[in-house]
């Protein structure tokens, strides 16, 4: 999963905004610290929603790279913990409800999920069968 971020020169420094998440900008003196302040900033919107119920927007395929639009990649982890999130929004569904449906004993085991995680591969198995429109491809690209 990849964001665009636009990139803008300023006398000291650079800043940028994500094309698809407007409110998510960042800035950096070298361009190196401005990356990295990217996937920071992008990482803290997509894992730290201010609203439970808001949807961020995914990622679109069809904006091309360039000197000042550049590829943001999201870490795996993020990744897939934001899109089993969106999912289960799309679907109406609780976060009780949604650990009830993967046989989850606690809402705190399924509350991680949402977060930075790792699963094993038997819960990614649970989580696909259970919303299948989930696209591990778009979660790994």
């Amino acid at each position: 999963m990849k964001y665009h971020f636009k990139v803008h020169k300023e006398k000291k420094g650079f800043w940028a905004e994500c094309i698809e998440i407007p409110t998510c900008l960042t800035q950096g003196d070298t361009w190196e610290e401005l990356y990295e302040n990217m996937q920071d900033a992008l990482h803290t919107y997509l894992e730290e929603p201010e609203d439970s119920q808001y949807l961020a927007p995914l990622p679109k395929k069809s904006i091309k790279t360039s000197r000042r639009i550049v590829e943001v990649p999201v870490e795996p982890s993020v990744a897939l913990a934001f899109s089993l999130r969106r999912e289960r929004i799309k679907n109406g569904l609780t976060q009780q409800q949604a650990a009830e449906m993967l046989g989850m004993k606690g809402l705190y085991s399924y509350q991680r999920l949402e977060k930075k995680c790792n699963p094993k591969l038997e819960m990614i198995f649970r989580i696909v069968s259970l919303f299948p429109s989930l696209s591990l491809d778009r979660v790994l690209r």
